[in-house]
């Protein structure tokens, strides 16, 4: 029927509904998500379907009043979420574990812009490969994000570093018994982020083996470009290997003797090892720590013993007595000594995780441990740098040791340690997991910032073999601030040198640049970890970095640049530092291994 107000207009019955106002009308367009503005770093994926009593989201919000996009997001992204969604209007609904195809024993960040995986024969199923690469970019496609890769022999218990080639090859040596003990492995990363590499582990122990076996063995990159690999047991609980030896193999044979090694066994495995301003190499192990002659190998420097357990001097904090270790920031002009922070670790006999992390500076003229409590025990813990200087500190048991079913209560907490603050004022609890990450556990940077966190074989009865993949995400990324951006032309730095880059800041603070070394992760160990603030000065969109000095400051190798606007980072480019002085792009020259030349 024509409408009694407006003849023109047809009102009631029909299926139409009658409409009155006393004001002016307001028609509002039908709801749709919304794409633009929203906060932070977020970004629109689009709409997901679930089934009938199935949620894709563990956790829900209900706000009938108040919920918006930006509300949602704005709260997920506090409590370090990396997806939500929103349904009806007023259910919010988050998420942040990764899905994943292994449970590793090392993991590294390549060049490539992608993340390796190795694994321990027996862990996974039982045709599993031993090796993967996963690709952030591919998370809503699991059979792009993951891809098969292979190793010929057990990396188990293994050593891992990126070399300072052309290409930032990585490197994995030694293993669990016979010839996977004498394993060197390499992989020349591929692709990039969205494009799949073809590139596979390579391995040929009839060509290239190291010259002792190794079980739990440390690697590092020295001065020269060369590798120096440490410690470790002859095969699976086997006697001590208490020697040094340099890869690619010197005139010689480059077999150097440790008696510090075999005095310590069994409780020195997987030591830690840094380069140092002065020209030396620092070593911890068991509760104990030296400097040796990069040359010779000697003993330069004893340190005093490691502090352990206030009713126990003599708990221990490398494997199987297992804690966690950081180089701590280095700041140019670089003439302050290198610091170190080891932190964690356990008893002999009766296992009682330390609940302490210690600090010294080695090239000190009389080094003294500083001690500093941690808000609760932890044993096979692990910890990552961050770009902003502070350090996270992950996983981990309450009580026990290193080992299949050697730890109980699992620390499910996060911990900021920030060395900038006063001592006993550094550390700061952070969020709670849910998953126990105890014995194979690892964590490594990623590229925008977060940490990337994985593994955990306990085979305790109690907590799974865990194959989800979780990331943490650090407080300088909640706080919802632009983050800054940098392009870089020059990517292969000489020592010293002046290196331009143009950059996007956003008025955040002070203008600051790190350099964060490439790492592989394993047993509370990263290997190649190294923190350096270059001097930088900016005009406009310009900014200049001066490269670090020298070797002994940072070591020949591959560094993630990031750009820091106030504590705000920016993602990450990587540069080559020092170039290749060993020659290892053309090294080990044969048929089964490929060379990247220098």
């Amino acid at each position: 029927m024509n409408c009694a107000g407006n003849a023109a207009q047809k009102c009631g019955a029909g299926n139409r509904m009658s409409v009155y106002s006393n004001g002016p009308l307001v028609v509002r367009q039908l709801p749709g998500p919304q794409k633009t503005g929203l906060p932070g770093s977020w970004q629109y994926q689009g709409c997901i379907t679930e089934g009938q009593g199935k949620r894709v989201w563990k956790y829900q919000i209900i706000n009938q009043n108040t919920n918006t996009a930006t509300a949602c997001l704005t709260q997920c992204q506090k409590f370090g979420y990396q997806a939500a969604g929103l349904e009806y209007g007023s259910e919010c609904f988050y998420q942040f574990l990764i899905g994943g195809v292994v449970i590793p024993l090392v993991t590294t960040s390549g060049v490539n812009g992608k993340y390796t995986f190795v694994e321990k024969y027996g862990t996974g199923p039982p045709n599993s490969t031993g090796a993967y690469e996963l690709d952030i970019s591919q998370l809503g496609d699991p059979s792009k994000a993951w891809r098969t890769m292979h190793v010929k022999t057990d990396v188990f218990c293994s050593a891992g570093l990126t070399l300072p080639d052309k290409v930032g090859r990585q490197i994995n040596i030694g293993g669990w018994s016979g010839t996977s003990t004498f394993g060197v492995r390499l992989y020349w990363p591929d692709g990039s982020p969205g494009v799949p590499g073809v590139n596979d582990w390579q391995e040929n122990v009839n060509e290239l083996t190291l010259q002792k076996g190794r079980w739990y063995p440390s690697a590092m990159i020295l001065t020269n470009g060369s590798i120096l690999v440490v410690g470790g047991e002859t095969g699976s609980n086997g006697p001590p290997q208490p020697n040094l030896e340099i890869l690619p193999r010197p005139p010689g044979g480059g077999v150097y003797t440790a008696d510090w090694l075999q005095r310590t066994d069994p409780y020195n495995l997987y030591p830690f090892l840094a380069v140092l301003p002065s020209g030396g190499i620092f070593v911890a192990y068991y509760n104990e720590a030296r400097i040796i002659d990069a040359g010779t190998f000697a003993t330069i420097k004893t340190l005093p013993n490691l502090p352990g357990a206030v009713n126990n001097p003599g708990a221990g904090r490398s494997y199987p007595l297992e804690g966690t270790a950081m180089l701590l920031p280095q700041y140019a002009p670089f003439t302050a000594p290198l610091g170190i922070l080891v932190c964690g670790g356990s008893t002999i006999g009766a296992a009682i995780a330390l609940d302490n992390c210690v600090s010294t500076e080695p090239e000190a003229a009389n080094p003294a441990w500083t001690l500093e409590r941690m808000p609760s025990q932890r044993v096979m813990t692990y910890m990552t740098a961050l770009p902003d200087g502070t350090f996270v500190i992950l996983g981990g048991a309450q009580q026990g040791a290193a080992g299949f079913g050697l730890g109980t209560n699992p620390n499910l907490n996060a911990v900021l340690y920030d060395p900038s603050k006063p001592v006993n004022q550094r550390m700061s609890v952070m969020a709670n997991t849910t998953v126990a990450r105890m014995y194979h556990s690892e964590a490594i940077l990623m590229q925008d910032g977060r940490v990337l966190v994985s593994g955990s074989d306990p085979q305790d009865g109690k907590n799974p073999q865990e194959y989800r993949v979780e990331v943490f995400v650090p407080p300088y990324l909640l706080s919802g601030r632009a983050r800054p951006s940098f392009t870089i032309a020059n990517k292969d730095w000489t020592y010293g040198a002046s290196i331009p880059i143009t950059v996007k800041l956003n008025g955040g603070g002070a203008t600051r640049v790190s350099l964060m070394g490439a790492e592989s992760s394993t047993h509370g160990n990263s290997m190649g970890q190294r923190t350096l603030f270059p001097a930088v000065s900016c005009a406009g969109t310009t900014c200049t970095i001066t490269a670090p000095p020298r070797a002994n400051v940072a070591p020949p190798g591959w560094y993630q640049v990031f750009l820091l606007d106030g504590p705000t980072p920016s993602s990450s480019t990587w540069i080559r530092l020092g170039g290749d002085p060993a020659g290892l792009g053309n090294w080990p020259n044969f048929p089964d291994f490929k060379r990247p030349g220098v």
